[in-house]
Order: C-alpha cells, then sequence, then structure tokens
C-alpha cells in the first residue's frame, strides 16, 4: 500500500484520539458550559456565539441548524467571520486590530447576563482576547473555546500579554497540537491535515446537546429546531421561532 493510501485512515485516527481526550478531559467543563446556557435561557436571557476566519465555522454550525437550540445566535463580525473578504488574508489581520472588539460589543444587542461564547483555536489575537475582556465588564458570561497548548508555546498578540483562556467564566480546552496539523509524509514539507474544526464543532455541539437535556430535566421544553427537509419541519420551526423571536437575531 502506498503511503498515501494510508493518510485518510490515518487522519481519521488522529481526530477520533483528540475527541476522546476532549471527552475524558473536558467533560466536566462542557457540562458546566450546557448549564449555564440552560441557565440563561431559563431567566430570559440570550446566547451569542463568535469565532474569527476558521474558528468561525463551529459557531456558525451552531446557529438556525435542526437538532440545535433556535435561540444560539451569531455574533457577526464583518471581514472576520469566515473567507468573506478579499483578500482573505485582510481577515486575519483584522483579528490584530486593537480596539474591534469593543466596537462590535458596544453596537450588538448583548445585554448582561446574557452568555457569548468565543472560539479560538490560538486564543493569541487582540480580537477574541478583547472580546471576552470587554464582555465580562459589560457584565455577561463568557464561555471560551480554544487550544491551551499555544498559552505555552506562543506570545500573545495583545498589548495585555493575555490570551483568551485568561478572561473567561469556563475554558473549554480543544487539546488541538500548536500548528494545527495532524499529519507528516515524506517528500512534503509542512505538516498538514487540521482537526480543529472537527474537534471544535463536536464539543460546541456537546454543549447545545447539554443545554437542551438540562432543560428538559427542569421541565422546560427546550427551543429545538427541525429539519426543514422533513415534513412538518417548517411548520414547526415557525411556531418555535414566533414563541422565541425576542431572542433570535438571525431573522432580523
Amino acid at each position: 500500500m502506498a503511503e498515501s493510501d494510508r493518510l485518510a485512515g490515518q487522519y481519521f485516527d488522529a481526530a477520533i484520539d483528540l475527541l476522546r481526550q476532549v471527552r475524558d478531559g473536558e467533560g466536566d467543563r462542557i457540562t458546566a458550559a450546557g448549564q449555564l446556557i440552560a441557565d440563561t435561557f431559563e431567566a430570559g436571557g440570550r446566547v451569542f456565539a463568535f469565532g474569527a476566519g476558521h474558528s468561525s465555522l463551529p459557531a456558525q454550525d451552531t446557529v438556525y441548524r435542526a437538532g440545535g437550540l433556535a435561540i444560539m445566535n451569531l455574533l457577526s463580525v464583518p471581514g472576520v467571520v469566515g473567507i468573506d473578504v478579499r483578500p482573505a488574508t485582510l481577515g486575519s489581520a483584522l483579528e490584530r486590530v486593537d480596539g474591534l472588539a469593543g466596537a462590535v460589543l458596544d453596537t450588538s444587542p448583548l445585554e448582561p447576563g446574557d452568555v457569548l461564547v468565543i472560539i479560538s483555536l490560538s486564543g493569541r489575537n487582540s480580537l477574541p482576547v478583547e472580546m471576552a475582556m470587554n464582555a465580562r465588564a459589560l457584565g455577561l458570561k463568557v464561555i471560551g473555546v480554544t487550544s491551551v497548548a499555544y498559552a505555552d508555546a506562543t506570545k500573545s498578540r495583545h498589548t495585555s500579554g493575555t490570551f483568551l483562556k485568561d478572561h473567561c467564566d469556563i475554558v473549554l480546552d480543544s487539546r488541538i497540537p500548536v500548528g494545527d496539523a495532524e499529519l507528516t509524509m515524506p517528500g512534503i514539507d509542512a505538516p498538514f491535515a487540521p482537526a480543529s474544526t472537527v474537534v471544535t464543532s463536536a464539543i460546541m455541539q456537546a454543549v447545545v446537546a447539554t443545554a437542551a437535556g438540562a432543560l428538559a430535566e427542569r421541565g422546560i421544553v427546550p427551543p429545538l429546531l427541525r429539519s426543514g427537509n422533513v415534513d412538518g419541519g417548517h411548520d414547526w420551526n415557525g411556531r418555535v421561532m414566533t414563541e422565541y423571536a425576542d431572542r433570535i437575531y438571525y431573522r432580523q
């Protein structure tokens, strides 16, 4: 068998190993994050998720999602949510701009008592660090999803010298190795095959699932969405969105 024929299996093995590490090592904190979202919903609060660049993908994956909570909202920062600017490198540059996070939060609908989930693989850039710092100063609860290993192996790009993990109520460690590449092969100079999106998306879905279960255990019907591709799905979702319209911002 050629070396390249083994790469797919090796990638799956690496991703599965990371998922097991997160399951075994972060389970209690994932439960706490889900309970915090349930607490916030029960108290009438709202929930937002933010990520820049590819870290926006796990945040987007929880918004308006079949099987997910209808009240998950995306905090969008123009130019940094995915590859939505040209050149694409501009998005990375904007993550390092001081003051951007404050401007975003000051013009957002977030209020004291709400929850903001901030996703940043490295947690070292100005935008996620300032987002967490400013959010807590405004009275928000912050859940950070990041690779804690970066704090030991890299320097912060924020003037405080701190990382995202230093400004969160709950930190969920994705356990992703520095560099976010799981495979190597002779003849290829750089490591390749990132797994951060797979693992971080799984963390986010686990948190949302925990929140839904916690609400049900309290006798509260969780506002879950159904697939629009099954019979009755659109009608179901319409009722849920109408009932919780004051906490859903992706329809406004």
